[in-house]
């Protein structure tokens, strides 16, 4: 008899006054970010801002190309930066802001299914949550988690059957 399995996702919607002062000042960066994206094909502008333990922030933008599957979405520019820079330090947030070009409002929008996977991947190296702040129309922010963003993710633990 088949079991039905449910992995609900969370996240909690905020007024930016309402974040913390070190929310606030990620979420600043993410967004002073967005016009840093490389994009002339999708017109559509992406930052991110990566909090690594010793207080680092690690800055990303989408970096498009003309084939397609060259580029690079913010989340993986900033996470990959993080980590070529700073091996050792554990990621404790990530703030993603985007718009389309000339835009003055941010939209809702979500990391791709790419971006999903490698901040899972860095999340189960650290074995702790990856905070995300997604800011959102309205002076809002999405806050949740890389594990609540992907349920059922594949992980380390997936190769080895421990899944």
């Amino acid at each position: 008899m088949a079991k039905k399995l449910n992995q609900l996702a969370e996240a909690e919607l905020f007024d930016y006054s309402e974040l913390s002062a070190g929310e606030k000042a990620l979420v600043d960066v993410a967004i002073a970010t967005v016009d840093n994206a490389y994009a002339p094909y999708s017109n559509f502008h992406v930052g991110a801002a990566v909090l690594l333990a010793n207080g680092e922030v690690v800055k990303g933008s989408n970096q498009e190309n003309a084939a397609y599957p060259s580029g690079l979405c913010a989340e993986r520019v900033a996470i990959f930066s993080a980590g070529a820079n700073f091996p050792k330090e554990a990621v404790e947030m990530i703030a993603i802001a985007a718009r389309p070009k000339g835009a003055t409002d941010f939209v809702k929008a979500s990391s791709c299914g790419n971006c999903r996977q490698a901040m899972m991947e860095y999340e189960s190296k650290q074995e702790q949550p990856i905070q995300l702040l997604f800011v959102r129309p309205n002076n809002e922010v999405m806050k949740t988690t890389v594990g609540d963003l992907l349920p059922f993710g594949f992980d380390s633990n997936s190769l080895r059957g421990n899944s």
